[in-house]
């Protein structure tokens, strides 16, 4: 375990279903440089992705390591699944070859070479929850972007990776299929935003949760909203302030 000194920087990179962003962090996760962002390539093959990656980050400044949030299942940096990178254009049908292409694909060892620092692949949901989390009891976040993220802690550890956004949801549908972004667009942010209501009422229901984080693009379109005591709205930036303390958090 690297022993990390006081002044290391972080390269926060957050992959989303809709775009790329990406900046440079201290320890306290604050951003030392103004954050890029760029469209995510469709289709994005595996074997080509991180290079596409480091080839965007390479005008920030230099960082010691790197994070990089991932829209899907990831194991110890291996991807087990992936929604929206699975498909040959944005909200299209999944892709079979693409789907067995991303499956089981060790992501974090071609993108730490392609960044030339140690790496650290981890679910969006979870570097986006690092940020946030006040580590007392088990506290739930949900992302709300091109599909549907979530990450759980329990006293301020990460616990294993759930796809809880694939759980049956309503009318025999998941959570991901009802509040995803290509729903949202199909009805309407009103529907929506009372979709996303029940939805959150939902996984109280089942989890029992002290405490419920709301981010992700998708969740400005719940501003104002009384959500109750028990859940917040977050910024989406925490996708990138997460990216430091994912690591302090694996060594805690």
């Amino acid at each position: 375990m690297i022993n990390w000194p006081a002044d290391t920087l972080t390269l926060a990179i957050d992959i989303g279903g809709s775009g790329i962003k990406a900046s440079v962090i201290n320890k306290d996760g604050e951003m030392v440089c103004e954050r890029i962002r760029m469209e995510t390539p469709y289709p994005s093959h595996p074997s080509g992705f991180s290079q596409v990656v480091a080839d965007f980050v390479r005008v920030l400044p230099k960082a010691q390591r790197a994070s990089v949030g991932f829209p899907g299942l990831v194991r110890n940096g291996i991807v087990v699944m992936v929604p929206s990178l699975s498909r040959l254009v944005k909200d299209g049908p999944k892709d079979p070859a693409l789907v067995n292409a991303w499956k089981n694909f060790d992501l974090q060892t071609p993108m730490a070479n392609a960044l030339g620092i140690p790496t650290k692949v981890a679910n969006d949901a979870d570097i986006q929850g690092a940020a946030v989390i006040k580590g007392e009891g088990l506290e739930f976040v949900m992302t709300l972007g091109t599909g549907v993220g979530t990450a759980l802690f329990q006293n301020g550890v990460l616990l294993p990776h759930l796809e809880l956004g694939h759980a049956p949801f309503r009318q025999s549908e998941e959570f991901e299929e009802q509040i995803g972004n290509a729903a949202r667009e199909r009805i309407g942010v009103e529907r929506w935003t009372k979709r996303v209501i029940k939805a959150i009422a939902k996984y109280d229901q089942f989890l029992y949760y002290d405490h419920c984080y709301v981010g992700g693009g998708n969740a400005k379109h719940i501003k104002g909203l009384d959500l109750g005591p028990r859940v917040t709205r977050v910024s989406n930036k925490a996708g990138l302030f997460g990216g430091a303390r994912i690591w302090d958090l694996e060594a805690s």
